[in-house]
């Protein structure tokens, strides 16, 4: 995949000119959509079976690692997950270039700053660390998981300056979103400790980030629309990770999450339309992960549906016949259903947009 950092690098070592760079980004967004192109959505995640041998390798290592340095303190643990982390990804992130293992690693390494972090504070607050990440205790009117969230806020903080260190050094496309989600993370967290325990209030709140990671996501978009360039992996997973922020929280207003007894035949239905709003949403932006990442809740809804109906022994297998029916038949005529939908957009809005391809 061509990058632009090693265009500006070939530019500004004289390998060749500006123009030549800009034809050759041309030529690879006209070849790609010959042979894959916008529409298929490509990204990278393998580049070989060897990416899954060494993301295997580097499992097992920080699983040891993480705990045989827990035995003697559980921050001990995380730290060493976070720094072996960093230190495998100057290998092969920065050098090997493996698009697998570079994944696992930044994962890790969040997450092992942002225990670490959760451990740390125990010490001054021991019983924040644990009430942290009692979730179930949010929205549910006990205001009493405040104290325990400001141990998750500044873990979530710290988890967000990782990954924009990790940006910095390594630029693994999921790290924009990774700092995203912890943003986020802070952002409820502050909410809780303010004393807003109102699960509507924080439902809005999480749609409100959803909103803005989509935002992002589009601004990445935006700048690569022929889709041959790092920023499309960005974008593609700051979609991936707004889809469920954004879905959940209106969704959760229906009362379809709630459970079986709280899920209506309307609420299911609404569910249903929003799930079509969005496959619109994703013809026009050509991003199929808005449709994966809300897929659970709308096989949910349609299973209520069915078995509202009366058919509950069915229930699944209809929802399945339903859902994949619907998917088959729109991945088949994706572009024809795109071009269309393109069609009647402003043409202000198509020109940010990747182009039609029939």
């Amino acid at each position: 995949m061509i990058e632009q950092s090693d265009l500006n690098a070939a530019v500004g070592a004289g390998v060749i000119d500006a123009g030549t760079a800009a034809r050759l980004v041309a030529f690879a967004r006209d070849h790609r959509r010959g042979v894959a192109g916008p529409d298929e959505e490509s990204f990278r995640l393998l580049t070989g079976f060897n990416d899954i041998f060494v993301t295997i390798a580097i499992g097992l290592l920080l699983f040891a690692l993480g705990a045989l340095g827990g035995r003697v303190a559980p921050a001990i643990g995380a730290a060493l997950v976070a720094a072996a982390s960093w230190g495998l990804a100057e290998y092969f992130t920065r050098v090997r270039r493996m698009a697998l293992p570079s994944i696992a690693l930044l994962l890790a390494f969040v997450g092992g700053v942002f225990w670490t972090t959760v451990r740390v504070f125990a010490i001054y607050n021991q019983a924040g660390a644990v009430r942290a990440l009692q979730f179930a205790t949010v929205g549910t009117g006990d205001t009493g998981g405040a104290p325990g969230m400001i141990g998750f806020a500044v873990a979530a903080a710290a988890a967000a300056l990782a990954a924009f260190a990790h940006w910095r050094r390594f630029h693994v496309p999921i790290t924009v979103a990774a700092g995203a989600a912890a943003v986020a993370g802070l952002l409820l967290a502050l909410a809780v400790t303010a004393g807003i325990a109102d699960g509507r209030v924080l439902l809005v709140i999480a749609f409100v980030a959803g909103i803005a990671v989509f935002a992002l996501a589009m601004h990445f978009d935006a700048r690569d629309r022929a889709r041959v360039t790092r920023w499309s992996d960005v974008a593609f997973w700051l979609h991936l990770l707004a889809a469920p922020m954004i879905v959940h929280p209106l969704f959760a207003l229906t009362g379809l999450t709630g459970g079986a007894a709280d899920a209506s035949a309307g609420a299911a239905a609404v569910v249903i339309l929003v799930y079509v709003a969005l496959a619109v949403v994703a013809l026009a932006i050509d991003r199929r992960a808005l449709l994966v990442s809300a897929l659970a809740y709308v096989i949910y809804a349609i299973q209520a549906l069915v078995a509202a109906g009366g058919a509950l022994d069915l229930s699944l297998a209809l929802t399945a016949l339903v859902i994949g029916s619907f998917l088959v038949l729109l991945s088949a005529a994706w572009r024809s259903i795109r071009a269309r939908v393109l069609a009647v957009l402003p043409g202000t809005l198509t020109a940010r947009l990747p182009a039609a391809t029939v």
